[in-house]
C-alpha cells in the first residue's frame, strides 16, 4: 500500500484556482489541441482527466470545510464562489470536451472494452446538455447548500445542556421513558420551527428542477434524472416494483419486530420514542467513547477483515481525513468525499458514541475502501463509480465487519445484541428508502402541486411502508414533516433507491463472506477496483451476486436474514 500522495503537477493547484481567469488556459489548451491519433487522443483525454480531478478536488474541500462548520460565512462564500464563478464555465467547457472527443476520427479506435461505458455516458451528456440550464443548476446548487445550513442551526436543550439531533438521539434509547418522549418531542417541534422556511427552500428547488427537465425536451424532472444519472439498467417501473416488494415482504416482517418489542417492553401501545430503547430494557449500547476510540476500533476491525482496510483508515487519520464528531453548526448526515487529485478521500459525520453511529463509520469506511481501491483509474469518468455500486461497497462493509465486531464489545451478549440490531435495521431501512423514493416520484411528476397535497400525499406514502402497530397519531405534524430529515431529498434528489437495491446486494456479498471469505473479499475487491468501467449487472456479476431486486430477490434475501435473527 502506498503511504504516501503523489500531487499531480501538471495542473494548477488549488492556489492558484483563486478566478475563472486563473485556470482558463488550461481549458483553451485542452480545446485548441487535435488529436492525429488514437495515441494522441487517449494522452488528450488523460489531459483533461488530470483537470477534472483538481477542480473535482478543489470543490471537494470547498465543500468539505462548509459543511464542517456551517456558521462561517467565509467558507460559504468560497463554497458559493466555485459554484457561481467556477463551474458555469467548466461546464461549458466540459460540452464542448464531449462533442470533439464524440467527433473524433479516432474515436472507433479507442478499446471498446475499456471506454463502452465511458462513452455511453458522455453521449447521454452531450444529449442532455443545454447551455439555458447552466444557470439554473448553479441556483440549484447554491439553494441545496441552504439545507445543511439551516439543519446546522437545529439544536434542543436536554437536561440544561445545549444538544445536537445526534447528540440528542442518544436519549431515545434510554429505558426512562418519560425522557423518551421528551426528547422525541423537543426534536420535533424544534423541527416545526423551520417547516416554512423547508418548505419554501423545496418549493424553489423544485420548480427549478422541472425548468431544468422541460428545457431538455422532458415533460418531468423524474424522467430527465433518470436519463442524467445513467440509469441505463432500470427504470422508474423497476422502482415501482421493489416498492411493492417491500410493501408485500418487508413491511410485515418490520411489523413482527415491533410486535415482538411491544410485548418485550410490556406496553400497551407502542409510540414511535419507543423504537430504538433495548426491548430488555438493558442499556443502551455504547461501543465507543469518543472519536479517538472510533478510529482505533475501526481500525482493528477492518485489519481483522484485511490488514490493508486498517492500513486505509490509519492512513487517512493521519492525514486529517476524518471529521466525525457531532457539534452545533456542523451539516447533518455523513458522507465519503473522494478527492480524486490526492487518491485519499475524506470521511464526515456526526458522531454521538451510538451504535448506529458506529455502524455509519463502517458504512463510510466502505466508501473510502472503494476510493482508494479505484484511485488509480486512468480517467476521472472511471472513477466516477455509479450509485448502486458505490453503496454496494458500504452496505456490504457494514455486514462483513460484523463478523469481527468484538473489538466494539465486551461479552458475546453485547455482541448479540449489536448484531440483531444491525439485521433488523438493515431490514427496516428498506421500507423508509421505498417511502422515499416513492415520495419523490409523485413529487415531479405532479410540479404544479400544492403544499397541502404534498403534506396529504408524503402521509398516504408514509403510512404505506410504516405498518399498523406503532401507534403515530398524537403527533400528527411531526408525522407530516418527517421527509425533512432526509437530506438527500433536498441536495440529491432521486439518489436512494440506490440504497435499497445496495442493501440486497450486500445481503448477498454478506451471505457469501460467511460462507467462504477468502473468495468473497477477492471477489468484493476486484467489483471495487474497476470503478465505473463496466456496466451495473457485470460489476455485480463480478462482485459475486445478481443485480436484482425482483419481488423473489427480495423475499429470499429478507428470509435469510430472518433465519440468521433465529
Amino acid at each position: 500500500m502506498e503511504n504516501e500522495l503523489t500531487e499531480k503537477k501538471n495542473v494548477p493547484l488549488r492556489s492558484e484556482m483563486t478566478s475563472w481567469e486563473s485556470i482558463l488556459p488550461y481549458f483553451e489548451e485542452l480545446e485548441k489541441r487535435n488529436p492525429e491519433s488514437v495515441v494522441e487522443l487517449e494522452k488528450w483525454l488523460k489531459d483533461r482527466s488530470n483537470l477534472e480531478e483538481v477542480l473535482q478536488e478543489d470543490l471537494g474541500w470547498r465543500y468539505i470545510r462548509q459543511t464542517c462548520d456551517t456558521t462561517s460565512i467565509s467558507k460559504r462564500d468560497a463554497l458559493n464562489f466555485f459554484i457561481s464563478e467556477i463551474e458555469p464555465h467548466a461546464a461549458e467547457y466540459s460540452n464542448r470536451f464531449n462533442k470533439k472527443l464524440l467527433a473524433s476520427p479516432f474515436l472507433r479506435q479507442l478499446d471498446k472494452d475499456k471506454y463502452f461505458v465511458y462513452l455511453r455516458g458522455i453521449e447521454k451528456e452531450v444529449e442532455l446538455f443545454r447551455n439555458g440550464n447552466i444557470p439554473l443548476f448553479t441556483e440549484i446548487q447554491t439553494l441545496s447548500n441552504e439545507y445543511g445550513r439551516i439543519s446546522g442551526e437545529m439544536s434542543v436543550e436536554v437536561d440544561g445542556e445545549t444538544l445536537t439531533f445526534q447528540q440528542a438521539a442518544n436519549y431515545l434509547k434510554s429505558t426512562d421513558r418519560a425522557k423518551r418522549k421528551e426528547v422525541y418531542e423537543k426534536i420535533n417541534r424544534r423541527r416545526q420551527v423551520d417547516r416554512d422556511r423547508l418548505e419554501d427552500l423545496f418549493d424553489k428547488l423544485l420548480k427549478l428542477r422541472h425548468q431544468v427537465a422541460v428545457n431538455a425536451g422532458f415533460k418531468n424532472f423524474r424522467d430527465y434524472m433518470f436519463e442524467a444519472m445513467g440509469r441505463f439498467d432500470y427504470t422508474p417501473e423497476h422502482c415501482y416494483d421493489f416498492h411493492n416488494s417491500v410493501e408485500k415482504h418487508i413491511v410485515p416482517l418490520i411489523s413482527s419486530f415491533e410486535k415482538e418489542r411491544k410485548a418485550k417492553l410490556k406496553l400497551d401501545t407502542l409510540y414511535p420514542w419507543d423504537l430504538e430503547v433495548d426491548a430488555d430494557q438493558l442499556p443502551a449500547l455504547a461501543p465507543f467513547t469518543d472519536s479517538e476510540d472510533l478510529i482505533t476500533k475501526t481500525v482493528a476491525v477492518f485489519s481483522k477483515v484485511n490488514p490493508f482496510y486498517g492500513e486505509v483508515i490509519t492512513l487517512m487519520h493521519e492525514k486529517g481525513h476524518l471529521d466525525l464528531d457531532s457539534r452545533l453548526g456542523k451539516a447533518p448526515g455523513g458522507y465519503n468525499y473522494p478527492l480524486y487529485a490526492s487518491a485519499l478521500p475524506f470521511i464526515f459525520m456526526n458522531s454521538a458514541g451510538s451504535m448506529r453511529d458506529m455502524v455509519t463509520m463502517m458504512h463510510e469506511g466502505g466508501h473510502a475502501l472503494h476510493s482508494w481501491v479505484s484511485r488509480n483509474l486512468e480517467l476521472t469518468g472511471f472513477k466516477n463509480m455509479p450509485s448502486e455500486m458505490a453503496e454496494v461497497a458500504s452496505m456490504s462493509m457494514e455486514l462483513i465487519s460484523m463478523e469481527h465486531w468484538q473489538e466494539f464489545f465486551t461479552g458475546n451478549e453485547e455482541l448479540k445484541r449489536a448484531r440483531k440490531y444491525q439485521l433488523e435495521k438493515i431490514l427496516s431501512i428498506l421500507p423508509w428508502i421505498a417511502t422515499i423514493d416513492c415520495f419523490q416520484h409523485w413529487v415531479y411528476t405532479h410540479p404544479e402541486h400544492t403544499r397541502e397535497e404534498r403534506k396529504s400525499q408524503w402521509l398516504a406514502i408514509y403510512g404505506r411502508f410504516s405498518g399498523a402497530v406503532v401507534d403515530r397519531s398524537l403527533y400528527p405534524d411531526f408525522e407530516s414533516l418527517a421527509w425533512h430529515r432526509q437530506l438527500h431529498v433536498f441536495e440529491v434528489p432521486f439518489y436512494y433507491i440506490e440504497y435499497g437495491i445496495a442493501q440486497l446486494a450486500a445481503i448477498g456479498i454478506w451471505r457469501n463472506y460467511k460462507t467462504d471469505p477468502k473468495k468473497a473479499l477477492m471477489d468484493y475487491e476486484n467489483a471495487l477496483s474497476l470503478g465505473y468501467l463496466k456496466t451495473l449487472p457485470d460489476l455485480y456479476q463480478i462482485a459475486g451476486i445478481r443485480f436484482d431486486f425482483s419481488e423473489d430477490y427480495v423475499r429470499e434475501l429478507a428470509d435469510s436474514v430472518k433465519k440468521e435473527l433465529g
